[in-house]
C-alpha cells in the first residue's frame, strides 16, 4: 500500500468523515447519515463464496484489494468507499472492480441467510422446495450496497464511468440486453466550489486544495482568503501533502496546521536556500578566476546586500 492509501484509509474510516462523504454525494450536503449510527463492517466478510460451495468467486484477490476498502452500515444500507491511490493514477477498470465488490457483498448476505436457515433449530414456516434448494427464501431481503470512489488526484478523471463504456463496439440492439454498472465517483476537479462546500469536515479543504494544486495563483488566493485553511487538522494536511507532493512542513505534536503560514514559510526557506546556493556559486566562480579575497568580499557586500562580517563567513565556508 502507498502512503496515500494508508492515510486515506485511516481518515475515511472515521465515522464523521465517512458520513460526510456520503451525505455530500448522495444527499447534497444534507446531514442524513448520522456518524454515531454507523457500525463498521469487517471487510473480509465481503469476500465470502456464494452459496454452499457449488460456485465461488476468487476470494483471495478481493481480500488483497480490500486493504483500501472501508465499509459501514447504518442498518438501512451498507456503504462502501474506495480511496483510489494517487500514485496509481486513474483505474480504467473501475466499473468491473466496483461491480464485483458490490455483488460479492450481496453474495455474502445470501450465504449468511442460507447458513442461518440451515442452522436454525426453529422454523416458523416450512420452506418450499425451491426455497430450500436455493438457500434463500422468498421472504428474505438484502441490504442494498452503495460504493463511492474517491479519487485523490488533481487530474481530470478520463476513465470509464460504467461497464458499457468498457465494451468493444457491438450491435446497439445487442448492447441493450448487456448488463451495465455505473460507478459513483468523487473527484476534486469534478466538483464545483459549491459542491465542495457541501462537505462539513476536512474533506472540504482536501478536495479544494487538490482541485487547485496545479493553479498556484488561484491556490494562493484561496489559502489567504478562506479561514478554514488556517486551522486544518493534521490528518487532512498529511493527505494533502501525499496527494499533491506539496512538502508542507507539519510540526510534531501539532494537531492543526495553518496552511497559508506553512506554505509561506516553505517558500521563504526555498528562497533562502536558493540565495545561499547563489552565494556559494559566486564565491567559487570568482576563486576559479583568481579574484582576490578582498574583492570577492566587496562584491558579496554589493550584490547580496551582506555586511562585511557575514560576507567573510560565507567566503570561509565556501572558498574550497
Amino acid at each position: 500500500m502507498g502512503k496515500l492509501d494508508i492515510l486515506t484509509k485511516e481518515y475515511i474510516k472515521r465515522p464523521s468523515i465517512f458520513a460526510d462523504v456520503f451525505n455530500q454525494y448522495i444527499y447534497k450536503g444534507r446531514q442524513v447519515i448520522i456518524p454515531e449510527r454507523l457500525v463498521e463492517l469487517d471487510t473480509t466478510e465481503i469476500a465470502i463464496p456464494y452459496g454452499t460451495g457449488q460456485a465461488s468467486v476468487p476470494v483471495q484477490k478481493y481480500r488483497d484489494v480490500s486493504k483500501i476498502l472501508t465499509a459501514m452500515t447504518d442498518g438501512k444500507a451498507a456503504y462502501c468507499i474506495l480511496a483510489v491511490e494517487n500514485e496509481g493514477k486513474i483505474n480504467y477498470a473501475m466499473p468491473v472492480k466496483n461491480g464485483l465488490y458490490d455483488f460479492i457483498h450481496l453474495a455474502g448476505q445470501v450465504t449468511k441467510a442460507t447458513v442461518a436457515h440451515k442452522t436454525s433449530s426453529v422454523q416458523s414456516v416450512k420452506p418450499t422446495g425451491d426455497e430450500y434448494l436455493s438457500g434463500f427464501w422468498k421472504s428474505d431481503r438484502l441490504l442494498p450496497v452503495i460504493t463511492v470512489v474517491v479519487y485523490f488526484g488533481a487530474e481530470i478523471w478520463d476513465g470509464p464511468m460504467c461497464l458499457h463504456d468498457m465494451y468493444t463496439d457491438c450491435d446497439v440492439e445487442l448492447l441493450r440486453y448487456v448488463a451495465d454498472y455505473r460507478i459513483n465517483l468523487i473527484t476534486p476537479t469534478g466538483l464545483s466550489d459549491n459542491e465542495i462546500d457541501g462537505f462539513q469536515t476536512g474533506m472540504r479543504e482536501i478536495m479544494r486544495y487538490i482541485k487547485y494544486s496545479n493553479d498556484r495563483k488561484k491556490l494562493d488566493k484561496i489559502l489567504k482568503t478562506e479561514q478554514r485553511f488556517k486551522n486544518v487538522e493534521r490528518s487532512a494536511a498529511e493527505i494533502i501533502n501525499a496527494a499533491t507532493n506539496s512538502k508542507i512542513k507539519i510540526e510534531q505534536g501539532k494537531e492543526t496546521i495553518d496552511m497559508c503560514l506553512a506554505i509561506q514559510e516553505m517558500k521563504e526557506e526555498s528562497r533562502n536556500e536558493g540565495r545561499i546556493e547563489g552565494i556559494q556559486a559566486f564565491i567559487q566562480d570568482k576563486i576559479e578566476d583568481n579574484v582576490s579575497e578582498d574583492i570577492i568580499i566587496a562584491k558579496l557586500q554589493k550584490y547580496f546586500a551582506l555586511d562585511e562580517e557575514t560576507a567573510r563567513q560565507y567566503y570561509k565556508t565556501y572558498m574550497y
